[in-house]
């Protein structure tokens, strides 16, 4: 939930802090993609440590330090600020959720079904929960109180994941992983994971930018604070349902179909309210993006844990977390550049859906991984 919140709330609060401050859209872009510069590093500083610290120890780091991000965000509007605490809450934020999917992938070993749906819980409903939190408060605070209160609407959300914070970390201690240097590590067939890689840097670059402008969009659109938060709220809770859904496709197929369908779902839902304008559509959207788009993660966890061996499965979801932010941090400025450029920020939302279809096209073509592509560190075929 507090990772959804640092990910996703600035979605909520963006309209309210680019009418406060004046931004247009490659400056509102910019902060989320200062937030995805951070998410790179803390990835790749993620992956440097975790042969030496426990994922234990590095969850628990990573959920302090994201709340305090969370809090100070609302503390000062000036632009370097800002920019300070997304890029801080990007880096620490990376630490917990690559963390938490590596501790998530061990707790039912000998249970497929119950592993993937404990998986798919973790990322997509305690996300889920945060937007709904969120979607249900935010826009009506801010209709209440003008666009001012975007400050305390960051300081609310960080009270929020305060609160959340001593059971995430009992949790966590809970699960007793070890450090990778303390088992026998193994090599990933890299080459022969390429097409999940590219699929996976698709969702990066895609999904982004319905999250981060949607509520821009709406607003755009003359959307009332209240349908604002119905949209938001509809999102959220498919998000909380969809690892029920997609459970039973997660848990039977190894090879990179799951994520293709989940891509090839984000993409429809990106782009249905800007070809089919319409209150009932952009809820029929909301629906299907949200359905869809926290089962990546869940995808190509399950992907590593039934094609790699336990040793290697903290060190893949960390890679495949820096591949996803690599490719997350061009998508905010670079869809905000193209709102600018065009005069609307719908051009960018259809744009993100066709790179979203590639990226399922690349999915499509990863196969299961044998079992002598464990051992075998080349990753020749």
């Amino acid at each position: 939930m507090t990772n959804g919140f640092a990910r996703f709330a600035y979605g909520l609060l963006l309209p309210a802090m680019q009418s406060e401050l004046g931004w247009n859209y490659a400056q509102a872009g910019w902060l989320n993609t200062a937030n995805a510069l951070g998410y790179i590093v803390g990835a790749v500083l993620t992956m440097a440590v975790i042969r030496r610290l426990s994922p234990t120890r590095l969850f628990a780091f990573g959920m302090i330090a994201t709340t305090i991000a969370l809090l100070a965000t609302g503390l000062n509007a000036a632009l370097w600020w800002q920019t300070l605490w997304r890029v801080l809450a990007g880096i620490f934020g990376a630490m917990s959720f690559s963390t938490a999917g590596a501790l998530a992938a061990g707790l039912f070993p000998q249970d497929p079904r119950r592993s993937a749906l404990a998986i798919a819980i973790l990322f997509g409903t305690g996300g889920g929960l945060g937007i709904v939190l969120a979607g249900a408060t935010l826009p009506l605070l801010l209709d209440a109180y003008g666009p001012s209160f975007w400050t305390m609407g960051w300081i609310l959300i960080g009270l929020m994941s305060l609160s959340l914070l001593p059971l995430s970390l009992w949790a966590a201690a809970r699960l007793h992983s070890p450090a990778l240097a303390q088992m026998e590590t193994a090599r990933l067939p890299l080459r022969r994971m390429l097409p999940v890689f590219a699929g996976y840097a698709g969702f990066g670059l895609g999904y982004i930018v319905y999250l981060t402008f949607l509520s821009a969009w709406m607003a755009g659109q003359d959307a009332s604070a209240p349908f604002i938060a119905l949209v938001w709220v509809l999102l959220g809770g498919c998000i909380c349902i969809s690892p029920f859904l997609w459970r039973p496709i997660l848990a039977r197929d190894a090879s990179g179909l799951p994520l293709a369908l989940i891509l090839a779902c984000i993409a429809v839902g990106t782009a249905l309210p800007v070809l089919v304008p319409g209150g009932h559509i952009l809820l029929l959207s909301a629906a299907i993006f949200g359905l869809a788009v926290f089962m990546a993660p869940g995808a190509v966890t399950n992907f590593t844990r039934q094609n790699l061996a336990p040793e290697s499965w903290g060190y893949a979801v960390s890679l495949f977390t820096v591949v996803f932010a690599i490719a997350q941090t061009l998508g905010p400025y670079g869809a905000g550049l193209l709102g600018d450029l065009t005069g609307n920020i719908g051009i960018s939302l259809l744009t993100a859906a066709a790179v979203l279809l590639v990226g399922a096209g690349c999915a499509l073509l990863q196969r299961p991984l044998l079992m002598q592509g464990r051992n075998d560190p080349s990753g020749a075929p």
